[in-house]
């Protein structure tokens, strides 16, 4: 069989955070089944797993409104002063509306000098653009000036090297997709599929109330405290699901050895990320107890509805353990209802291997278990 889709599950336990907010502060939420559970939306954790793979690679992506503040940025100095980097700036935003499929998108707030877009480019472009207003320096003087006049519809710079720096790709891009909907041709199809994280049990936000002192107090006699508030929090097993399309991705890549490379980095980076929100005031960074990873050749398979039945802790245990036995029962009874024939491996590794049967060959470690199955994959 060949493998098609690399489906990656995690069980892992947070304490007191607070990892992903709603308008009012207080932790996402969703009902599932006949509880309230806490959520961590797909953004949020998908965030944190792309700069943990931008920082491993070195090739990072910035998603920005900013673009007119990022080319000035990288011109100002040397023979550029800051009045004709901004100029260059600005005739970078009107080419790209020239050549945009809707050109509003690419207008400017003055206000602000912030696009009505929000762009997703690799580091690299940024630095491309810049080089083209290095080379159409004398034009962009001229046009400054006056001295230059534009034709009706013709670009301020060459479209086809602005076009070129706004399809660049990172690794990243590659793998969760880009939108631009003014620039067709920079769109990028996502190969990677996240679900949203949530609990496997019931929860119910806890309410911190906290008070910050003034430390200049003048008078040693007066009581209270300089700042009151409080802030919600919240504790839980989560499971956490995402599965990679190796075909989108070799398309995305137009390789199908590096797109295994990029799966096996995405797998360990999927396990490891954490979102970073609250972080100073909670510290989460907690490993997962259990990471188990399916290669198919069929389609993905989520196993979420494994906790469509809330987890209920024992009088001497928390949820984990119990979280860790529901998810393979339920997978040992989907298994039993599609059958096999679409499983190329899967396996998995966690802090206890009791009652995990269902769910393939045992790991001992992440490491192990990612190069396992990936070595499935390249064996294709």
């Amino acid at each position: 069989m060949t493998a098609r889709y690399v489906d990656i599950h995690v069980l892992q336990t947070v304490p007191y955070a607070n990892l992903n907010r709603d308008d009012l502060g207080s932790p996402k939420a969703v009902r599932f089944g006949y509880a309230d559970r806490t959520r961590v939306s797909s953004q949020s954790w998908k965030r944190a797993v792309r700069r943990e793979l931008e920082e491993s690679s070195g090739d990072k992506a910035k998603r920005t409104r900013r673009l007119p503040q990022a080319i000035q940025a990288r011109l100002t100095g040397s023979d550029w002063d800051s009045e004709l980097a901004a100029f260059a700036a600005t005739q970078v935003m009107a080419t790209l509306a020239t050549i945009a499929v809707k050109a509003d998108g690419f207008k400017v707030d003055k206000a602000t000098g912030e696009a009505q877009v929000l762009f997703y480019l690799p580091e690299r472009a940024f630095d491309m653009l810049a080089d083209v207003c290095v080379q159409q320096r004398d034009r962009l003087i001229g046009l400054r000036s006056g001295a230059l006049k534009l034709k009706k519809g013709e670009a301020p710079l060459p479209a086809d090297a602005v076009r070129a720096a706004m399809e660049r790709r990172s690794d990243v891009i590659n793998l969760f997709g880009r939108m631009l909907a003014e620039l067709p041709g920079s769109n990028v199809d996502g190969a990677v599929q996240v679900a949203h994280a949530f609990t496997t049990h019931g929860t119910d936000p806890q309410v911190d109330f906290f008070t910050a002192v003034d430390d200049l107090k003048q008078d040693a006699d007066q009581a209270g405290s300089g700042h009151m508030n409080s802030a919600e929090f919240s504790t839980g097993t989560f499971y956490r699901y995402a599965s990679v399309n190796l075909e989108d991705l070799a398309h995305n890549l137009g390789d199908p050895a590096t797109a295994v490379e990029l799966t096996t980095a995405f797998l360990s980076a999927f396990i490891t990320a954490m979102p970073q929100a609250k972080k100073n005031a909670t510290a989460p960074f907690t490993v997962p107890e259990l990471a188990y990873i399916a290669v198919r050749a069929d389609r993905p398979v989520s196993l979420a509805s494994a906790f469509e039945t809330p987890v209920r802790a024992t009088f001497d245990s928390g949820y984990a353990e119990p979280s860790r036995r529901q998810l393979a029962e339920y997978a040992g009874k989907i298994y039993r209802l599609i059958g096999d024939q679409g499983r190329v491996y899967h396996g998995c590794a966690s802090v206890d291997d009791k009652g995990l049967e269902q769910l393939g060959e045992t790991r001992q470690s992440f490491d192990n278990l990612i190069a396992a199955a990936v070595d499935k994959l390249r064996a294709k």
